[in-house]
């Protein structure tokens, strides 16, 4: 069975920066491609960013481009999501979620519980 386990959130002031993690457990980390997304209250699901099994191509939401930055250490299974320049619109619940593939396809087959992360103007 797979786990996913966020951690990282919290309230920061707009401007602050946060760093998000992700442990996963119970299949080989490194052959999948890892996701994060995020739900703000009232709001869909959106991705926010997806990184490939071995790190080397990184896609990300036109919303947080240049202010967060997805990666990964394969010896620790855990993903990350380093976001800078926060914004009160980056209020939402973090999750991050297993791709079924190597690839970012937005194919996810495992998600964890989720993260608070809320920014104040």
């Amino acid at each position: 069975q797979v786990q996913l386990v966020e951690s990282g959130g919290g309230v920061v002031q707009a401007g602050g920066s946060l760093r998000l993690s992700c442990a996963v457990s119970g299949r080989t980390f490194s052959r999948y491609a890892m996701d994060w997304f995020r739900q703000a209250p009232g709001k869909e699901r959106e991705f926010v960013a997806g990184i490939i099994s071995a790190g080397s191509i990184k896609i990300y939401a036109d919303s947080v481009k240049g202010r967060f930055t997805i990666s990964r250490d394969n010896a620790k299974s855990t993903v990350y999501l380093q976001m800078n320049s926060l914004k009160p619109e980056d209020t939402a619940v973090y999750y991050c979620a297993k791709e079924s593939t190597a690839w970012v396809r937005r194919e996810n087959d495992y998600w964890g519980q989720g993260t608070q992360v809320t920014v104040s103007s």
